[in-house]
């Protein structure tokens, strides 16, 4: 008899301990393993933790626990999925996020082997079946058989699929001439790269990689400006590693810039690179998963939950366009893909390095203190001086076109003048859609989200309605529900308006645009970026996915539409947001050995943010936002903690958040500062009103003492949502 200590799949804090089950069948079960059980009347998914031996009955157990035992109904896995140092990593990241196991174990795994009910359809190994000589004998066979024997014989090993005289197969693995073999199938079709010529280092590219190999930091911040040659950096570091045995993590915050990584490390390092990110289908995770797993690759290129991959002696782990906001996930358990690369770091004793050309004000002040290792590329590679750059200020209406509300005077003339000369254009607009609103003139109604109470976007591709925020879709109609006027007015544009004004003002010009709309497939991602690079269009039209990291030589002027976007949002980091997206954006013309510029159309020309990102001056808006988040008590200055409760009574929520504000008081008194109940800028979605409260602190070891006593405390209450987000992007 043997006793399961384990984790049930439901995420609820309120489950967030080991469950004790009864084990007597024959099937092999360890620490690790996925098993089937019992639990509220439910067939779940169970993760195993321990298993204990016993010599005693079930009654005498069952009098020690005081309560029933149950039996598993049946044991999943033959081996355990995941090493000692991925466990002691899942508590690390449950201990520090103040997170439940179970979701962290859910974020570790790949759907196929997630601690879920729902990994038990997911799909499993996929095979090619060779056929092979098992032993060559041509007596007392057919002239059939010869023939199918010395074809295989020339041509081994055989698919199967491809052999049509089955019944003669057969009949030769019959009598054990030709046998089957299994290998298992990559599902996930890499694309053949040619290998690219290496280019020569340049003195500043040699002299950060000699800083970095021969110090004995852990962790570095390479602040490169755009075009200054940070891959090349990633890449020489990676192929010293490899040399040495280790292996490489290299983590990109976006799918659209996992294609441009991946061409460059499989171009270099053919089939020692994995993928991994979370446009990959089930099927193929579980391939990449399980080839990392089993050490068949020494590399990892992928996005945000590749931080946890399967790989052993970790050397070196790179995360690029460190400063993203997506490396912070922003559901259970909250993780920041940062943090957890330096948990992991210390783990392996290996080396992390952060880059960026615009790091995050956190990465900046640690390196700033010498907690990380400052490293710089301040020239580009080419010695290209960075775009000279324009700001248009949109109330002048001296700037304003007469043909177009959307484009100044200035960027109009400067696009003629590229599509004139075959250069290549970027217009950013970090909106998609082709209206943000429409409202009723007659009546004054809003199109709304249900769920969410914010206006829906009109998307006139496909004639649709959609929440930017929950991803609720209506069909556009075209007349008001209320009062069934047809004076509908759409306000406001985006990505889809953007192109629809270039086709009218420059009907030569070939467009493609990039956004999270076009990116709903998968595989357009690669190809629109690949199209553009390989000149197939003249203007790319997108919203931050083409501000980051992409490299396009023939680009040689970036507009950046509308640089207020942003701004106006409730959040402390909504100037570091616009910085570092015009500067990224900026950052893409000029990068090759013709000259780059670049337009700002702004309501605000004189804002700090836009001033600066147009002088490409990261060092002086580092100071003067520090002096900002100083004088408000803002991160990196302060630790923050946001708590949401929700609930579907409104006055039950407000209620309850006072409640855990007293609380919060009465433990922490002069420790911290609490700030709520505030209202989010979504402050009803999925028919749950919702309040937050922020606290900030300075003494992370007492706060979260507390903070994990609350989330004890709350979990329990059925009716009233309660989830804490330790180091929060969205305040």
């Amino acid at each position: 008899m043997k006793i399961i200590e384990l984790l049930i799949e439901h995420n609820s804090y309120s489950l967030n301990r080991p469950f004790s089950y009864l084990y007597s069948g024959e099937k092999p079960v360890d620490k690790g393993y996925r098993v089937l059980v019992k639990f509220n009347n439910q067939e779940l998914v169970g993760y195993v933790l321990n298993v204990k031996e016993t010599s005693k009955s079930r009654v005498e157990l069952e009098e020690e626990y005081g309560f029933s035992l149950a039996e598993i109904v049946d044991v999943i896995d033959s081996s355990s999925l995941l090493s000692e140092d991925l466990m002691e990593l899942a508590d690390k990241v449950s201990d520090y996020y103040l997170a439940s196991k179970i979701s962290v174990l859910q974020s570790m795994l790949p759907p196929s082997l997630s601690p879920r009910r729902s990994s038990l359809k997911a799909p499993k190994i996929a095979y090619d079946q060779y056929v092979e000589i098992a032993k060559y004998d041509e007596s007392s066979l057919t002239y059939k058989q010869v023939e199918l024997l010395r074809l295989i014989r020339d041509n081994e090993p055989v698919l199967k699929k491809e052999i049509k005289q089955i019944s003669i197969l057969n009949k030769l693995i019959e009598k054990g001439l030709l046998k089957i073999k299994k290998v298992e199938k990559r599902r996930l079709e890499i694309p053949e790269y040619k290998e690219e010529k290496v280019v020569s280092l340049t003195n500043d590219q040699e002299k950060v990689i000699s800083e970095f190999l021969s110090s004995e930091d852990k962790i570095y911040l390479l602040e490169g400006v755009t075009g200054s040659g940070k891959s090349e950096v990633y890449l020489k570091l990676s192929e010293e590693y490899l040399s040495k045995g280790k292996s490489v993590l290299v983590l990109v915050p976006e799918i659209s810039l996992t294609p441009m990584m991946m061409r460059n490390y499989i171009s270099r390092f053919h089939d020692k690179v994995a993928i991994l990110h979370s446009e990959l289908t089930p099927a193929e995770k579980y391939d990449e998963y399980r080839k990392i797993a089993n050490g068949d690759c020494k590399i990892v290129v992928g996005a945000r939950s590749a931080i946890f991959a399967p790989l052993s002696n970790i050397g070196l782990i790179i995360l690029d366009e460190e400063h993203v906001e997506s490396y912070k996930q922003d559901t259970p358990p909250f993780y920041h893909a940062r943090e957890v690369a330096i948990m992991r770091g210390e783990m392996h004793n290996a080396k992390v390095l952060l880059g960026s050309a615009t790091p995050s004000l956190e990465s900046r002040a640690r390196a700033g203190k010498g907690v990380y290792h400052l490293l710089r590329l301040d020239k580009r590679i080419n010695n290209q001086p960075l775009p000279k750059t324009t700001i248009i200020n949109l109330s002048d209406y001296h700037n304003i076109d007469k043909d177009s509300y959307i484009f100044s005077l200035k960027l109009r003339e400067l696009i003629q003048r590229e599509l004139d000369r075959f250069n290549q254009i970027i217009l950013l607009i970090n909106k998609r859609g082709f209206a943000s609103s429409v409202t009723c003139r007659s009546c004054g109604y809003i199109f709304k989200c249900p769920t969410c109470n914010i206006p829906l976007t009109y998307h006139r591709s496909d004639l649709m309605l959609k929440c930017h925020h929950c991803n609720y879709v209506e069909p556009s109609i075209d007349y008001c529900p209320e009062c069934g006027s047809k004076y509908l007015m759409r306000s406001g544009f985006g990505t889809e308006r953007i192109e629809d004004e270039i086709h009218k003002l420059f009907p030569e010009a070939r467009t493609l645009r990039l956004d999270s709309d076009s990116a709903k497939i998968r595989t357009k991602v690669p190809s629109i970026v690949e199209a553009f690079r390989n000149k197939e269009a003249d203007i790319l039209i997108g919203t931050q996915m083409i501000a980051k990291g992409h490299d396009f030589p023939d680009v040689t002027l970036v507009g950046v539409v509308m640089a207020d976007v942003g701004l106006s949002l409730p959040s402390y980091r909504s100037s570091e947001r616009v910085f570092q997206l015009i500067t990224q954006a900026v950052g893409r013309s000029g990068r090759s050995d013709k000259m780059g510029e670049a337009v700002i159309q702004t309501y605000q020309p004189s804002h700090y943010a836009i001033t600066m990102a147009a002088r490409q001056d990261y060092e002086l808006f580092y100071r003067k936002e520090m002096e900002m988040r100083k004088a408000q008590a803002y991160p990196p200055y302060v630790y923050l903690a946001s708590i949401s409760i929700s609930g579907k009574v409104e006055d039950t929520v407000i209620d309850n958040t006072y409640k855990v504000i007293d609380k919060l008081n009465e433990e922490l008194k002069e420790e911290a500062v609490i700030l709520g109940p505030t209202t989010p800028f979504v402050p009803y979605e999925n028919n749950q009103h919702i309040r937050l409260i922020l606290v900030k602190y300075r003494n992370p070891e007492l706060v979260r003492k507390v903070l994990a006593k609350l989330v004890s405390a709350n979990s329990q209450k059925g009716s009233i949502g309660f989830s804490i987000n330790i180091d929060p992007y969205n305040f």
